[in-house]
């Protein structure tokens, strides 16, 4: 706490005891006063953290330079049912369904995995870490069949169920942008889901989340990633019957622990 100022001794000019323990959280904290209100500073950071919030949630996924990224590696682009970001936002029910065109364009096939990456709540989160994360995994994984990536947009969490259906996939994971706050706004979450179909419910997914620069770190969150999906295989579930217990060895010597990361995010 910061010490009182002695009689006859004026206080440091800038002291502000507060400065080293914002290095340790994203949280606001010590915030400080101009008078009766708060000072300016605090007041547009506030301001610009709200407008990042809801640029993330209205932007629009940019498909084709998601497409680029891949540099050259196969996907497919799919959309739900709704039309537009307003429908998506009231209609949560028509972000888990893919409209009548999408469902044609993806054919079944004997694959392991499917891995789909949808804009979500946050679209600037899935531009930003749903292809490094898709990549990561592939190493991780020898001798899985993938299937071809699919970007889907105005998507919610259970539309990797019906993609995975339609494709014949064992599992589904759900590479998704998470609904944005006023500490970061391109967190990303991933969902893993065994034996994937319309309707399935929450309860039968494995969630890792808060996957961003100051969060969990895509290396941790892959790694802790392919031990699940091991676990799932060999048990032949997700959800509440697949514990995450994974060791802190599989995230490797150079790999930051997953519990290194900003809990108030």
């Amino acid at each position: 706490m910061m010490e009182p100022a002695k009689p006859g001794i004026p206080p440091r000019a800038g002291m502000d005891d507060w400065q080293p323990l914002r290095g340790l959280t994203r949280a606001r904290i010590g915030q400080g006063r101009s008078g009766n209100a708060q000072r300016t500073t605090d007041v547009l950071a506030f301001q610009a953290a709200h407008a990042q919030a809801r640029d993330a949630v209205h932007a629009p996924l940019n498909v084709q330079a998601m497409e680029q990224q891949l540099q050259g590696g196969s996907c497919v682009h799919v959309q739900s049912r709704a039309t537009d970001r307003a429908t998506y936002l009231r209609r949560p029910d028509l972000g888990r369904r893919l409209c009548e065109r999408s469902l044609h364009q993806l054919h079944k096939g004997e694959w392991d995995v499917v891995f789909v990456a949808a804009d979500g709540l946050s679209s600037i989160a899935t531009q930003t870490n749903a292809i490094p994360f898709f990549k990561a995994m592939g190493p991780l994984l020898p001798g899985w069949r993938i299937a071809p990536l699919v970007i889907a947009t105005q998507g919610r969490v259970a539309l990797g169920d019906e993609i995975a259906q339609a494709m014949g996939a064992r599992l589904v994971v759900m590479m998704i942008g998470e609904r944005p706050g006023l500490s970061v706004a391109d967190s990303l979450g991933i969902y893993l889901t065994y034996a994937p179909y319309v309707g399935c419910p929450d309860s039968s997914r494995n969630c890792l989340s808060n996957i961003h620069a100051h969060g969990m770190t895509i290396p941790a969150g892959a790694s802790k990633l392919a031990w699940l999906m091991q676990e799932a295989n060999r048990l032949g579930l997700t959800g509440v019957g697949l514990k995450d217990a994974a060791p802190d060895k599989v995230l490797g010597k150079d790999t930051p622990s997953l519990h290194d990361k900003d809990t108030n995010a």
